[in-house]
């Protein structure tokens, strides 16, 4: 237990140096982007308007001020609660960032359940019964999709079965200003296609894990003895060898949830869903900083803490990391 409470404190002080090391990343990058965020906010204005006007403009949105300080009041801040204000939206970006996200989250959520669901069963079946017809095909056919871009599948999909088909909407995230169970379904309705392609991506992903971890452990020593003893194949499956399979997809499905961020994102911009997507989309056009540094700060957070969730699940599931000297 001892151990298991300093592996704890020895990751946690890991993720507070990532952390700091990220939103230094968050504050330099949007930066470095070519362009003038004043001169995108006033948009045709910035012809009429003097540069006495642009250099007070400037010096309300601390832009005035050498890019050292601006980064020293960017971290004071930000460790007072204070996320910023959007240039463009003149709200508070925190509110904007957590709007945003729930709506991202409506498909992210279900995507991961589901393709971890998916992906553990079809996987496990596929690696028991290793190098037969099914095996075979259905590694070719998730190693395709795989291999594919998320958004390259969502706009393949809003070609069939919303163009050609008519079955699903174009876009969008509701069909009318509509309340109530019949706007919970219309939302639902426009769901389908974007949480179908992610769960399929995810799926393809978690099945290749999980069809190689099957593999492996299905060759390891105390399987043999296992058969040895006569227990039946289908015990041995559930009880020793999934039991033993699975330690690695936990790991993965943490590490996946940053990637499937970014995933979503390029989703959500092809199906014109309002979630962190179209936000990121939209403030890189405008150089909004503020409200990029919100977006990029909200998805380290999440990333960050499902990673260091995982690394304790881990260290709790399986014993060889407990008793690891090296922690």
């Amino acid at each position: 237990m001892y151990k298991l409470q300093q592996q704890i404190l020895h990751k946690s002080v890991r993720y507070i140096l990532t952390f700091f090391i990220v939103i230094t990343l968050i504050f330099v990058l949007p930066r470095l982007m070519p362009g003038d965020p004043l001169i995108n906010l006033l948009g045709q204005e910035s012809h009429y308007v003097s540069a006495e006007f642009i250099q007070e403009l400037k010096k309300q949105y601390g832009l005035d001020k050498p890019l050292y300080l601006q980064y020293m009041y960017y971290l004071i801040n930000l460790f007072q609660g204070n996320w910023g204000h959007s240039f463009h939206y003149a709200k508070p970006i925190f509110g904007i960032v957590c709007y945003r996200l729930q709506w991202t989250l409506l498909l992210l959520i279900p995507s991961i359940i589901l393709g971890a669901i998916f992906g553990i069963i079809l996987g496990s079946y596929s690696g028991w019964k290793r190098g037969g017809r099914y095996d075979a095909s259905l590694t070719s056919v998730l190693l395709f999709f795989y291999s594919t871009p998320g958004y390259w599948l969502a706009m393949l999909a809003i070609l069939i079965f919303g163009f050609y088909l008519g079955v699903f909407p174009l876009y969008g995230m509701v069909s009318s200003d509509s309340s109530g169970l019949e706007r919970v379904f219309d939302i639902l309705w426009h769901m389908i296609l974007p949480v179908s392609v992610l769960t399929l991506f995810k799926t393809s992903f978690n099945y290749l894990i999980m069809r190689n971890s099957v593999v492996q452990v299905s060759g390891e020593g105390f399987i043999l003895t296992a058969r040895a003893k006569g227990l039946k194949e289908r015990k041995i499956l559930f009880r020793h060898v999934l039991r033993n399979a699975l330690l690695p997809l936990i790991t993965v499905i943490a590490l996946d949830f940053g990637f499937m961020f970014s995933g979503v994102l390029l989703v959500e911009i092809v199906f014109s869903w309002n979630g962190l997507g179209t936000l990121i989309y939209d403030a890189e056009r405008a150089r909004d900083y503020p409200r990029l540094q919100g977006c990029f700060l909200i998805i380290t957070i999440c990333v960050l803490i499902a990673n260091f969730i995982a690394d304790v699940i881990y260290a709790i599931a399986d014993p060889r990391v407990r008793h690891s000297p090296e922690g």
